[in-house]
């Protein structure tokens, strides 16, 4: 079945809402848990957010492909798996949606819509471990889908639950993510002032991991599959899949 652009869009809006939810809600309720106990705060938040990418990229990836990120996104087009006239859609869906997330987890907690973070974020290590995660992010995308594109939905939660624990900026990976956290001053906020250093080394992430991935594989057509798992897109020209 083929989905236009439209319901494509509008897959990748909700898909990115409900990611935001699972992140910021989840923030919340650890915190308020936890008891003061930072560590199992984002314990509760890790797993969370991991097992909602599960489900949400198999709820939507049939649909859009289930980018939910401008970065994965941006990635895609440039190895022409989706249109470059099609990325503007796709990132404002993204973007729309992360706030919607952030401000639906707000009121489902009983905060206000939106209040600017003022959780610091700032310095080299925070900008590497951003760089880190999204190439790890990407190379898990890449690899898994032109490779196994049925494990992806899998791979992707499970990188970026242990991503959580091994960058020390706790794997935002997502601009739009970055973008949205910055409305939250909850546990998951990010300051403003943060997040331009953030979504550079996120972008710069995922363009090494597409570069590096071209190269690995070589023999794949110059089409790249559909990202995250194939969908019914009216440009689709997948790679048969490997199971």
């Amino acid at each position: 079945m083929r989905f236009n652009l439209r319901s494509r869009v509008a897959a990748e809006f909700v898909g990115t809402a409900f990611l935001l939810m699972a992140v910021v809600g989840s923030g919340i309720m650890g915190d308020r848990l936890s008891a003061g106990n930072i560590a199992i705060a984002l314990l509760a938040n890790t797993i969370a957010t991991g097992a909602a990418l599960v489900a949400l990229i198999l709820t939507f990836g049939p649909i859009s492909g289930a980018h939910f990120n401008p970065a994965v996104t941006l990635a895609d087009a440039s190895q022409r798996g989706i249109p470059w006239r099609e990325v503007p859609g796709y990132v404002a869906a993204q973007v729309l949606g992360a706030y919607l997330g952030v401000a639906a987890a707000h009121l489902m907690f009983g905060l206000p819509i939106f209040s600017a973070s003022l959780h610091r974020r700032s310095g080299g290590a925070q900008i590497f471990s951003e760089f880190i995660a999204t190439f790890g992010l990407l190379s898990v995308i890449w690899g898994c889908s032109r490779l196994r594109s049925s494990v992806v939905p899998f791979a992707v939660g499970a990188y970026i639950t242990a991503a959580y624990w091994f960058t020390a900026s706790t794997s935002f990976a997502n601009p739009a993510v970055a973008l949205a956290r910055a409305a939250t001053d909850t546990f998951t906020g990010i300051r403003p002032a943060d997040v331009p250093g953030f979504i550079a080394a996120e972008l710069a992430g995922a363009a090494a991991a597409t570069v590096l991935f071209r190269w690995l594989v070589p023999a794949l057509p110059g089409v790249a599959p559909d990202v995250l798992v194939p969908h019914g897109g009216d440009n689709s020209r997948s790679l048969p899949k490997q199971k």
